[in-house]
């Protein structure tokens, strides 16, 4: 019986995946309200949950294109662990009573058009419009390029006016189809103002 070399066992070996510490950074909206910026963790999950349950029904369903009462079992899970490469989630974090509370989550992960990255955020509702979700998305479109990513495409619900104008601030767009109420958007990062970069 022939047994594995070091070599294949190693191959075999599941990869930990590296947290990306440089991406951290405190930041401050006009209105004074201080966040952390951070990857998401596996130990987020619960505060996942804690953010789903405080979406307005609205928000969950331009998220998610449905009105769901919670997520799939399994979906806090994989949104929750990412290879912080081909797949990476930032969050919002704001630190409540001592608490790590999340505000909002902006994500990517590999599209189903090649050399396409799609990405998708959400914001608890009492933070929309404050600034967060520009934010928030421009760090993980300059994450993603330092990742060699630079083609993106969001679906968005046609009548979701704050992103498409977060997206009209920070994107190229390349393309753009409607389909039944949703516009698929194809673009290249255009770098906002007094943004920092990941």
């Amino acid at each position: 019986m022939n047994r594995p070399t070091l070599l294949q066992v190693v191959d075999r070996a599941p990869t930990v995946p590296i947290y990306p510490w440089a991406l951290i950074r405190p930041f401050e909206l006009a209105d004074g309200a201080a966040f952390v910026l951070r990857p998401i963790r596996p130990d987020d999950e619960p505060r996942l949950v804690e953010l789903f349950h405080r979406l307005s029904q609205r928000t969950v369903y331009q998220r998610f294109f449905r009105a769901y009462a919670q997520l799939p079992e399994g979906w806090y899970q994989r949104f929750a662990n990412v290879d912080y490469h081909t797949r990476l989630a930032l969050v919002a974090e704001e630190q409540k009573a001592g608490e790590q509370v999340l505000r909002a989550v902006a994500r990517y992960e590999p599209g189903d058009t090649p050399g396409t990255t799609e990405i998708a955020i959400v914001v608890e509702d009492a933070w929309q419009g404050r600034g967060v979700g520009s934010l928030l998305l421009d760090a993980l479109l300059a994450a993603a390029e330092t990742r060699g990513q630079r083609r993106f495409k969001a679906d968005v619900l046609a009548d979701n006016r704050p992103m498409l104008r977060v997206l009209s601030r920070l994107a190229e767009v390349r393309r753009r189809e409607l389909d039944h109420g949703v516009l698929t958007i194809e673009f290249e990062r255009r770098p906002i103002a007094g943004a920092a970069s990941g």
